[in-house]
């Protein structure tokens, strides 16, 4: 999937929401009803895109269907975000030595 398409997906609030509550591990559909207190077929709408996507894998288990992330998913949005962090890897770095020599003056 390309970065484009991933950042669409995720600019929704609720999908956002949705990853966040997977990454503690697996939920079924109603589960996340209940923690969104949003009405279940908003919540299927939202599955089938994260699934479409890649970003979540779904596990039937009996009637129930299971939802947990697809870390792999992330890795094109990995990707795109490594030179920002690299960005603010040398300012954090650059605060760090100019507190230092604050302190030793």
């Amino acid at each position: 999937m390309a970065e484009r398409e991933v950042f669409t997906v995720i600019g929704d609030p609720t999908r956002r929401r949705i990853l966040e509550l997977l990454r503690d591990g697996e939920r079924s559909a109603g589960e996340l009803v209940v923690a969104l207190d949003a009405p279940q077929p908003n919540v299927s709408k939202h599955l089938r895109v994260l699934g479409e996507a890649e970003l979540v894998r779904v596990r039937v288990e009996g009637p129930r269907r299971q939802y947990r992330l697809a870390p792999e998913g992330l890795r094109d949005l990995d990707s795109w975000l490594q030179p920002f962090r690299e960005i603010w890897a040398d300012r954090l770095d650059a605060l760090e030595r100019h507190l230092d020599e604050t302190n030793e003056e």
